[in-house]
């Protein structure tokens, strides 16, 4: 390790090298990497991937953190590559509706510089003041507006992504009618990095609306809001978004009901067609009180729906818990007893289950512990 971290400071610089109690905004999951870098292009991301190739180091590659928590962690310690020093919008064409921007850029501060030449990225993915751009790509992280506007593979147009043998790909192009050939950039959204990591992106833009408006209606059931969505869907209307909370998410936004969240965008007349026409749709089925919500609504959805479910980690460890005292109380051995993990496994043919020895062969299961095969016929 010390010699891989004197070829990390000398390629990068001891600024950009954290080892130590530095490394606490890192750790996830009670885990600490070895080692937390910061390259300031694509060269140098090559280069760190190379380093811990050879050293034999896991890499775990960090935008904002956003879903750092998402998966399966490291079984050892590895160095995370931190993206944040490549920030910059390399290239914007207003008259191609075309922006490359590096990996390490917020999504916040894309928009801003877009917003600023009439122009925006049509995504809304959550935690836009952290979320990075290489992040929302591996992670396909997308909000409310995807009903109309579809999410990151619809708009991404070309990538840079350094492979884990520290090659440099390049795929797609800079124009948004690009079909020669596969579309190579696709392949990489949602990967969460596990086939490279994303240092530069191209994507297609759309011009600022005149207008955009955010509409809740209160419902008294929650299936009532369901029964709109379908009534929304079916009729002539375009929204641009459509989102359903409960009576306490409600309650968090002001509503005090269960809601029906709608957003329309366009020219302001035809804006205000679409919300008379909402009103008059949802009035049989029970809609109420169309409130005009507040621009910043849709980013607090996010924190919304974190705080109902509980994260991936989370319902995994329950999900174990939940295993093993079941297997304990029908007498079967639970994960911590069991000769090796993952040793039950269904029989077809006798639909019940067989567990295996230690070294890996089929073991005659006692009665006691063969339940049938649960949930499925086989044949």
């Amino acid at each position: 390790m010390p010699p891989l971290l004197e070829k990390l400071r000398a390629a990068l610089g001891p600024a950009n090298v954290l080892t130590g109690v530095d490394l606490s905004p890192f750790v996830v999951e009670g885990r600490t990497p070895a080692v937390a870098v910061f390259p300031g292009s694509g060269d140098e991301v090559a280069t760190v991937v190379q380093q811990a190739v050879a050293a034999g180091l896991p890499i775990m590659p960090w935008g904002g953190g956003t879903a750092a928590t998402v998966g399966a962690t490291s079984a050892r310690a590895g160095l995370v590559l931190a993206l944040k020093r490549l920030d910059r919008l390399v290239e914007h064409e207003p008259g191609d509706l075309t922006a490359t921007v590096e990996a390490g850029m917020t999504f916040d501060a894309l928009q801003s510089a877009l917003r600023a030449r009439g122009q925006w990225l049509s995504l809304d993915p959550p935690d836009g003041d952290r979320a990075t751009v290489g992040g929302i790509i591996a992670a396909d992280a997308s909000g409310p507006r995807r009903h109309l506007y579809g999410t990151v593979r619809d708009l991404l147009i070309g990538l840079t992504v350094v492979t884990a043998d520290g090659a440099i790909v390049r795929g797609g192009g800079k124009v948004v009618k690009n079909v020669a050939g596969y579309d190579l950039p696709k392949l990489f959204v949602g990967a969460y990095g596990t086939l490279g990591i994303v240092v530069e992106a191209t994507f297609k833009l759309r011009p600022l609306a005149e207008e955009e408006r955010l509409l809740a209606v209160t419902f008294d059931r929650l299936k009532d809001c369901g029964a709109a969505v379908r009534a929304l869907l079916a009729s002539d209307l375009l929204p641009n978004a459509v989102e359903i909370v409960d009576a306490a998410a409600g309650a968090s936004l002001g509503l005090g009901a269960p809601a029906l969240l709608v957003g329309f965008d366009g020219l302001r007349e035809q804006v205000d067609a679409e919300v008379r026409e909402l009103a008059m749709l949802v009035a049989p089925l029970g809609g109420r009180d169309v409130t005009v919500l507040a621009p910043p609504t849709w980013p607090r959805l996010a924190a919304l729906a974190r705080a109902a479910v509980a994260s991936p980690a989370a319902v995994m460890r329950a999900r174990r818990r939940r295993g093993s005292a079941a297997s304990a109380a029908r007498g079967r051995p639970t994960p911590a007893s069991a000769p090796s993990p993952g040793c039950w496994r269904p029989i077809a043919k006798r639909r019940r289950w067989r567990p295996c020895s230690p070294s890996g062969a089929r073991a005659r299961a006692p009665a006691a512990v063969t339940p049938r095969w649960p949930g499925r016929r086989w044949r």
